[in-house]
Parts: structure tokens; sequence; C-alpha cells
């Protein structure tokens, strides 16, 4: 059932570690590592791991929450009903902690997610859980622009149908040169309308339509060019931290940990609210949003630091 573990701090700093469990069992075991100010907790259970998904998330050093390790390898990281309500709650939770600077979502095995669990969408299970399934997946997609701080996708290997639409999601993707992305449905009979909502607002309409429409996967590499990914990075640079040389993802992490967090969620919500704006409506609020982030504490240390040639102090 539902269980939550406590937190710890880390050599006096004000990092915590949170880990929530999403399982149906309790023979579980749990490893934990902690290297370079990253706490990494892994939830494995070789007796239930192929039978019911897997999801936890940890706030680790400098307050960068990850959701990871989606572990039903016989599904590919299918998006069930269960593993949605898990990635749901774990994206909302806690999410006005000040300490929280950023979400990451990651995958393990080779394929970052397959979508929505095709047995969930038999006619046995009925119209009604249907509705269910794609209401939830709703919630969960539209949740991530409201979050007061950056989403980033992490995706190795193939993101498909559901997958692909976290994905677009996101408000930053980072993917593996090997990394592809697809939204299949229709060579199933069932057309991605809903993955294709945030596809077509994240990428070009027309690699979007090839995509929907031949069913066809695309690169890293292309899906890059076409404005669905922010950087391409060789697989083995993805994962992993090399001495005196960072993988991007700890790079970008940093970036945005530097930042005011009370300008970055101003700045994210007004990014996600002018997009849907005729353009001069949309001038016309951003004035005043320029005028409260300067009257933000935040906003009048920055000009002070430029101005006196230092490093603002949020």
């Amino acid at each position: 059932m539902y269980s939550s573990w406590g937190q710890s701090l880390v050599q006096g700093s004000v990092a915590r570690v949170v880990i929530k469990r999403f399982w149906h069992h309790s023979d579980h075991l749990i490893s934990c590592s902690f290297e370079n100010g990253v706490r990494r907790i892994v939830l494995n259970s070789p007796k239930t791991r192929h039978v019911h998904p897997v999801l936890f998330w940890f706030l680790c050093f400098a307050c960068v929450l990850h959701i990871s390790n989606m572990k039903k390898i016989c599904s590919r990281n299918s998006l069930s009903l269960e593993m949605m309500k898990a990635i749901q709650g774990s994206l909302i939770r806690d999410s006005s902690n000040a300490e929280l600077r950023a979400i990451v979502i990651s995958s393990e095995g080779p394929v970052f997610s397959s979508g929505h669990n095709l047995k969930e969408l038999t006619e046995k299970e009925g119209r009604e859980y249907h509705q269910k399934v794609f209401s939830l997946c709703t919630e969960m997609m539209t949740a991530i622009p409201k979050l007061p701080v950056p989403v980033i996708a992490k995706v190795r290997g193939l993101a498909a149908a559901a997958g692909c639409q976290l994905v677009a999601s996101c408000d930053l993707v980072i993917a593996g040169d090997k990394a592809s992305f697809s939204t299949p449905g229709a060579n199933f009979g069932l057309f991605c309308s809903t993955p294709g909502i945030a596809v077509t607002r994240s990428m070009s309409h027309k690699m979007a339509a090839y995509m929907l429409f031949t069913g066809r996967p695309i690169t890293a590499q292309e899906a890059h060019v076409a404005g669905l990914v922010s950087r391409v990075v060789p697989d083995e640079k993805l994962g992993k931290s090399i001495p005196g040389n960072y993988e991007e993802l700890e790079k970008m992490l940093e970036d945005i940990r530097n930042k005011s967090r009370a300008v970055i969620e101003m700045g994210k919500s007004f990014y996600h609210q002018q997009k849907e704006l005729p353009m001069e409506h949309a001038y016309r609020i951003g004035e005043q949003v320029m005028v409260e982030n300067l009257a933000l504490k935040d906003g009048q240390e920055g000009m002070k630091a430029f101005a006196e040639k230092r490093k603002p102090v949020w």
C-alpha cells in the first residue's frame, strides 16, 4: 500500500531526500547511493517488478525532484492508470516547497514509455473505464505547465504515443542521440488524438502531422530540429556525470538552480499563458508582468547585482 519515508539532511545543507513509493506488495528491496551531491534511491523487487509499475520520486541534493525508474519492463513503461496516478501525485505533491527547483522525469530500460497500456483500452474494460484513463491522462499532462518549476524530460530510447505526449508536455527535453519519438496509434486503429494535442503545440505542425498520419518514428536529431527536443547528447553522456565534464542535464539543472525561484515561477507561468493569446494582448499582459517582476525582492536584487558587477544573492 502507499507509504512514505522521511527526510534527512546532507552535510548540514538544506537539501532533503523524500521518497514516495507506489507498490502493492511489502516484499520489496531498496538500494541507496550518494554521489556528487545527489542521493539516488532505487526501488527494486524482482518478484513483482514485472507485474506492477513502480514509480518513485525523491528530492535530492540542491532540491531537484526526480521522477524516475518507471520499471514495468514487460509493458515498456506503459502509462497505465496506476502509473499515471503515481506520476500525477508525484508532480503536484509539495510543489510549493521553496527548496524545489526543478522536476526531472526519466525511466529505466530501452524504452522511455510505450504510451498507454493497451490492455486497459480493450472492449472488455468498457467505455467508462476508457474515459477514466484519458481523463486522468489529461489531468497529468495539464498539471505540468501549472507547476511553479521547470519540468524536464530525460529521454533514452523510444517515447511513443502517450509517452511522446508526456515528453511534449514537459518544459524542457534532453534526449540521447539514439532516442526516437512516435505517435503510431493510427497503425493500430486508434489515432493519437490526445498525444497530438501536446505534440502539435511543441513542434513544427508539418512534422507533427507527418508523425500522426504516417505513424513513423523520428530520430532525436529530427525531433530537435522540429522543436520537440531542447538538447540532444550522446547516450553515454545522458545519464552519467564524467569527472570534470558534467552531463548536459546537470549543467541545465545548475543553470536553473542559479536563478531566483520566484522569478522562474513568474516567468514560467506567463510563458505558458502568453502562448495561447493574440500577440497584442500578450504584450499588454507582458508589460504588467515585467513591472511586477521588477517589484519582486529578487528582481531588485538582480538589478543591484548587475549594477555592482557581482553575483546576485537570492
